[in-house]
């Protein structure tokens, strides 16, 4: 083929992509425009913030300097049983700050609470490629805990990746699992068979961009400052595609700004190395290392990412997991629906304790499985439009 007719064709291409893109952001706009208008009607000045009372850099065992933070309980935990220390992981393309609200309700109830950024994600440092890996995550999850919460039980709370990174801790770790670890919650994530989500783009479109993603992405890490001259210029359609990926449901836009802050703020050579090992993922073995933990696996209903047949997946492998289905819930549902995941860790949290001050045999719990909805933001979210159609009529 001649250069001059691969340039034709390469420009097609280009030109079929830049039309279909278009056509896509054309059907989205209507929908742009209405999530945009409830979400600002939602907004407050809530800044999304939480200042940690302690800060502490945890060298992983590669040598990459590890952002972890600390907070302490505001008031004695009520109940019965040992009182642990809960320690939250974010997922991919995420940073600490997505736990804001579980972190003011977990100290607000009595409980220790450590945080902290993935390698090459938030204020952590980046490391060997060779090391953007779900094993080196367990890893250093191992590290922040021997490091941050070195005695007494432990509840692991992961989402997404970060239920991944709890999978592979659990791999080399038995004895940690066993003997300190009284409650788990995996949160929108997977145990394997990654490979299989199309993101919601059909089976074609999914397996092109995943074929694709890593050396696509990767081309961009060699021009990073282009990416922020983008967002810049197409912060609305910035929000649409976050919102697109991350919500079933309308939430403040300054929600959606933190997402896509986080998001488009990890460095896009991490995300480009990371993204091969998620299709080879597979730590259902490793389930079987919560076998008499307190479990907890809760998902979106609709969650792109982690579809909700990933979550059937661990109930299945920890028998006594319990299982909770949030209506209206996409993938990052502890931003999207923050009072009902905190509800859910504290109920988990107090079974834990529980079970562990009575020598309850987990396992032989009935499996539940219960679906919620998140009844006051159905109630907020009404008022809001009820208000824009009576200004409408």
């Amino acid at each position: 083929m001649s250069p001059a007719r691969n340039k034709t064709l390469t420009g097609l291409g280009v030109g079929l992509v830049a039309a279909g893109a278009a056509a896509a952001v054309g059907v989205a706009a209507d929908r742009l425009v209405r999530a945009r208008n409830t979400a600002i009607a939602l907004d407050s000045s809530e800044t999304y913030e939480r200042v940690a009372d302690e800060e502490l850099v945890v060298v992983a065992d590669d040598g990459v300097p590890l952002h972890v933070e600390v907070d302490h309980p505001t008031a004695p935990a009520s109940g019965t049983g040992p009182v642990p220390t809960v320690v939250l992981s974010h997922g991919y393309t995420l940073s600490l700050r997505c736990w804001v609200f579980q972190r003011r309700a977990l100290t607000a109830a009595g409980y220790r609470v450590v945080v902290w950024d993935q390698r090459g994600h938030g204020r952590s440092g980046t490391g060997s490629p060779e090391h953007y890996e779900v094993d080196q995550l367990g890893q250093d999850l191992a590290r922040v805990i021997a490091e941050a919460a070195p005695e007494g039980p432990l509840v692991l709370v992961g989402h997404s990746m970060g239920g991944m990174t709890i999978m592979s801790l659990a791999v080399e770790h038995h004895d940690l699992i066993r003997e300190r670890v009284i409650g788990v919650a995996f949160v929108a994530t997977s145990p394997g068979g990654l490979s299989d989500v199309d993101w919601g783009m059909g089976n074609l479109m999914g397996t092109l961009v995943r074929r694709l993603g890593p050396r696509a992405v990767g081309q961009l890490a060699e021009r990073q400052g282009v990416l922020a001259s983008a967002r810049k210029a197409g912060r609305g359609i910035e929000d649409f595609l976050v919102d697109r990926y991350s919500f079933a449901s309308p939430v403040p836009l300054g929600i959606v700004r933190l997402t896509g802050d986080m998001i488009l703020g990890t460095r896009l050579d991490v995300v480009s190395h990371f993204m091969p090992g998620f299709d080879r993922h597979d730590k259902r073995e490793a389930l079987a290392q919560f076998i008499g933990v307190e479990t907890l696996v809760l998902n979106g209903a609709g969650d792109l990412l982690t579809p909700p047949d990933h979550s059937e997946e661990i109930v299945r492998l920890v028998p006594g997991a319990e299982h909770v289905v949030v209506n209206d819930a996409g993938h990052i549902i502890m931003l999207e629906h923050p009072d009902v995941v905190s509800e859910q860790l504290l109920a988990l949290i107090e079974r834990a304790r529980r079970a562990s001050a009575e020598h309850a045999t987990v396992r032989r719990k009935p499996r539940v499985r219960r679906t919620v909805t998140d009844l006051a933001q159905q109630r907020r979210v009404s008022q809001v439009q009820g208000r824009r159609r009576r200004r409408a009529g």
